[in-house]
């Protein structure tokens, strides 16, 4: 399978799926305890929130923002957090392939949760240099994701482009969906080695990464 047909297996998976999507923050004390960490994340200014799924951290980013752009490619899940951030005015969403979709302008925060493990390596290098021209000058990229450890809790499969993992919703549907399980000094390394300066701490089951791009060409 390519990478263009697992990616969209892993949208459709999304899509169907949003109603499940905030079951394992209800369940899980690890993830509850991450939504701690806003407050200590340099989250400053005008914030663009890639993925952002049900919304779980939209309304702690809007929090702390001047306003925030939220993207995601699942009409569903962006329902759910339109809902769950009815009360931010300077909350702004936006349907959109995160593989197609370019910034319109540059922001102070890049953000994103659980998502970078979704990204193919093949297209690693494109996608951080959209998030490089999404960020003002100063301006940080954050990230949390899974690390290693979280291979216990996957199935995963081999024989595919990119890696990947079998996930199951209530109703015995199948997907499989891309799975990078990225270690905080490999993922330092591999920033570094695109011009990233990156501190990248490792947590209870995974990784809180803060990015600076490459410097500007001058001239």
């Amino acid at each position: 399978m390519d990478d263009n047909t697992l990616l969209a297996e892993q949208v459709a998976y999304y899509k169907a799926g949003a109603g499940e999507y905030d079951r394992p923050y209800a369940e899980r004390e690890d993830l509850q305890e991450l939504h701690t960490l806003v407050d200590q994340l340099p989250i400053t200014g005008d914030v663009l929130e890639l993925a952002c799924g049900t919304g779980q951290w939209t309304p702690l980013l809007a929090a702390r923002a001047r306003s925030v752009t939220a993207v995601d490619a699942a009409p569903a899940v962006l329902a759910i957090a339109r809902r769950r951030t009815a009360s931010f005015p300077a909350v702004q969403f936006v349907e959109a392939n995160l593989f197609e979709w370019q910034p319109p302008r540059r922001y102070d925060t890049v953000f994103f949760a659980f998502w970078l493990s979704h990204v193919p390596p093949a297209r690693w290098p494109a996608f951080w240099n959209t998030v490089a021209a999404s960020l003002a000058p100063g301006g940080k990229a954050i990230f949390v994701d899974d690390g290693p450890a979280a291979v216990a809790e996957e199935e995963v499969l081999a024989e595919h482009s990119s890696p990947a993992v079998l996930r199951r919703l209530d109703d015995g549907s199948q997907y499989r969906i891309v799975k990078v399980f990225h270690d905080a000094p490999t993922l330092t390394n591999e920033l570094t080695a695109l011009g990233w300066s990156a501190h990248i701490r490792p947590l209870t089951g995974g990784y809180v990464g803060i990015a600076e791009p490459p410097p500007l060409p001058v001239g």
